[in-house]
C-alpha cells in the first residue's frame, strides 16, 4: 500500500513539468511496468546478495563477474563482456539506442566482508524485515552499497525493454570487482583500447546510489576524496632486532618487541591526539577550500541536520568539540590517516604470555584536491625511512587520487532539475568525504564529469545489518519502484 501511495505521490511530482509531453507519457508507462514487475526486480536483488564477490577473501569470482555480465544481458545490453585484469575480472558493456548522446555508468559488483555473528539476521540472506521508522527493508551485505541502488537501475533498463520504449541515451557501462579493495586494476579495464573509446562519447559518468537523507533532501557531490589503503609490517626478521618466531614474554627483558616497534611508528604518521597527518610533506600539495566550497559548506550547513551526521558517525562530540560548520569544513578539507585494524600475536579468550615476532596495522589515508595516491605512498615509505623504520614493510593494497566535476557540469545540472521537479530538497556538497574511483574518468584523458544519483534510502554500509529501504514508511524518503523510477527520468534528462 505504501508503495501505491508513494507512486501516485512521483505521478504527480515527477511527471509534471516535464519538457516533453512523450518523455512524461513514456515514464508513466514505465512506472507501471516498474510497479508490475516488482516481485521479480526484488527477487534479483536478493539471489545477488546471496552470491556475493568479495575481492579480499577471493571469494566469488569468476562468478561476481560472469553474474553481473548475465543481468545486463538480461535487461537489454547488446555487448557484454567480461574483461580479465590482474586482479578480479571487469565487465564491459554498450547499449546502442540510436540516441544523439551517450552517458557512462559506472558499477562495483563486489562487496565487503562480513563476519555473520554481528548480524540479526544471515549477511547472505537478504531477509525482508519491517525496520521501525523506514518501512520494508532488505538487509544483507551489498544492500545499499551498491547492489541495490545497481539493481534498481536494472529494474528501471527492464521496464524499458518490457514497455518497448526507447532508451532517450546510449549507454556505456563499466563494473569492477575490487571496488572494495581500492580498485587497483581499474585501469586495465577502463584503458581498454575499446573501452576508452566507448567512453569518450559519453558525456558524464555516473554511479546509480541511494542519495536521500531521513529528512528526504539529497546531498549532490561535486567530487569524493581520494584513498590508499596500505598494511604495515613490522617483524623480527626484516628489523635484524626482536624474535624471529614468537617465544615465551619472559624474554622481553632481553629482546626487542616488534610490535612495540610497530606502535610507536604508527605514532610518527599523525599529531599527538592522533588527528592530523604528520607525514613529511603531507600538506605539501593539499588545496584548502575555495571561497566558492566555503560557501557552498555555509549554505549545505542551514540544510543538513547535526543530529542526523552524529546518528551517522556514531559519535556525540566532534574532533576539538568542533561547532557543527567547522566540522563540516574539516569533514571535507582535510585529509586523513585511519587505522583500520592493528592486529599480532595472541588475539584469543584469557591471556597467552608470548612476544610475538611480527604485528601488522591495516590503514586508510584519504586524499583531497592536488593530492595523488601515487605521491601518498612515496612520501608514506619516505617519512618512515627517515625515521629509522625502513624496515617496516609497507604495502599498497590498493587506491587512487581524488576527483572533482564543476557544478555547472550537465551530469550535475541534470541531476538538480530532476530533484527539484520531484520536489526534492538538493544540497550542493564540495566532495565526498568517503571515495570511490572516479578519478579515471575525471582525470586525463577522458576528463569527463562524474557523480551519483537516485532516490532512496540505506544504510550500514560496511557494518553489520546493512539494508536499503524497498518500501517505505517516511513519505519524505523514496522506495525500491520509486528510485528505479528516478533513475529512468534521469536518463531523459541527460538526453536534453
Amino acid at each position: 500500500m505504501m508503495r501505491l501511495f508513494l507512486s501516485a505521490a512521483i505521478a504527480m511530482a515527477g511527471l509534471i513539468g516535464l519538457a516533453k509531453a512523450d518523455d512524461a507519457a513514456d515514464l508513466a508507462a514505465l512506472k507501471t511496468e516498474i510497479a508490475k514487475n516488482h516481485d521479480r526486480a526484488l527477487a534479483r536483488l536478493r539471489e545477488w546478495i546471496a552470491h556475493p564477490a568479495i575481492a579480499a577473501e577471493n571469494r566469488g569470482f569468476p562468478d561476481g563477474a560472469e553474474r553481473m555480465a548475465a543481468m545486463l544481458r538480461e535487461v537489454g545490453f547488446q555487448h557484454v563482456e567480461i574483461v580479465a585484469t590482474d586482479g578480479k575480472p571487469g565487465v564491459f558493456a554498450t547499449f546502442d539506442a540510436d540516441a544523439p548522446k551517450t552517458v557512462g555508468i559506472y558499477f562495483m559488483y563486489d562487496v565487503k566482508q562480513f563476519d555473520p555473528k554481528e548480524w540479526t539476521s544471515p549477511p547472505l540472506e537478504a531477509a525482508l524485515v519491517d525496520k521501525p521508522g523506514y518501512g520494508k527493508v532488505v538487509v544483507g551485505r551489498g544492500a545499499v552499497n551498491q547492489k541495490g541502488p545497481e539493481s534498481a537501475f536494472l529494474a528501471a533498463l527492464d521496464a524499458f525493454r518490457a514497455t518497448g520504449k526507447k532508451l532517450p541515451v546510449n549507454l556505456v557501462l563499466v563494473a569492477e570487482g575490487e571496488e572494495e579493495i581500492g580498485s587497483p586494476h581499474i585501469g586495465q579495464i577502463v584503458r581498454q583500447p575499446r573501452v576508452q573509446a566507448a567512453l569518450a562519447k559519453c558525456t558524464g559518468v555516473w554511479m546509480p546510489h541511494a542519495t536521500q537523507g531521513l529528512d528526504g533532501a539529497v546531498t549532490v557531490n561535486l567530487g569524493a576524496k581520494g584513498v590508499i589503503e596500505v598494511e604495515l609490517t613490522a617483524s623480527g626478521a626484516a628489523w635484524g632486532r626482536g624474535p624471529t618466531r614468537d617465544v615465551h614474554s619472559s624474554f622481553k627483558s632481553m629482546v626487542d618487541s616488534p610490535v612495540w616497534r610497530l606502535v610507536t611508528a604508527l605514532n610518527t604518521l599523525v599529531s599527538p591526539d592522533g588527528n592530523t597527518v604528520a607525514i613529511d610533506g603531507w600538506f605539501e600539495h593539499v588545496r584548502p577550500l575555495t571561497a566558492e566550497e566555503k560557501a557552498i559548506v555555509l549554505e549545505a550547513s542551514k540544510k543538513l541536520t547535526e543530529r542526523q551526521f552524529k546518528v551517522g558517525a556514531a559519535a556525540s562530540k566532534w574532533i576539538d568539540d568542533l561547532p557543527f560548520l567547522a566540522a563540516l569544513e574539516r569533514y571535507v578539507s582535510q585529509p586523513t590517516a585511519n587505522i583500520e585494524g592493528i592486529y599480532g600475536g595472541y588475539t584469543g579468550p584469557g591471556g597467552k604470555t608470548v612476544l610475538p615476532h611480527q604485528a601488522s596495522a591495516k590503514l586508510d589515508f584519504r586524499l583531497v584536491p592536488n593530492q595523488t595516491a601515487e605521491e601518498a605512498v612515496v612520501k608514506l615509505k619516505a617519512h618512515l625511512a627517515k625515521r629509522g623504520y625502513g624496515d617496516i614493510e609497507v604495502n599498497f593494497t590498493g587506491g587512487y587520487s581524488p576527483t572533482a566535476t564543476p557544478a555547472n557540469a550537465p551530469l550535475i545540472q541534470a541531476q538538480l532539475a530532476v530533484l527539484k521537479r520531484n520536489g526534492v530538497e538538493a544540497v550542493l556538497w564540495p566532495r565526498l568525504a568517503g571515495s570511490y574511483p572516479g578519478y579515471i574518468f575525471t582525470d586525463a584523458p577522458l576528463n569527463l564529469a562524474a557523480g551519483h544519483f537516485g532516490l532512496g534510502h540505506g544504510g550500514g554500509a560496511h557494518a553489520p545489518d546493512e539494508f536499503f529501504v524497498i518500501e517505505s514508511a517516511n513519505p519524505k524518503v523514496r522506495g525500491y519502484d520509486e528510485m528505479a523510477l528516478s533513475l529512468a527520468e534521469y536518463l531523459y534528462e541527460l538526453a536534453k
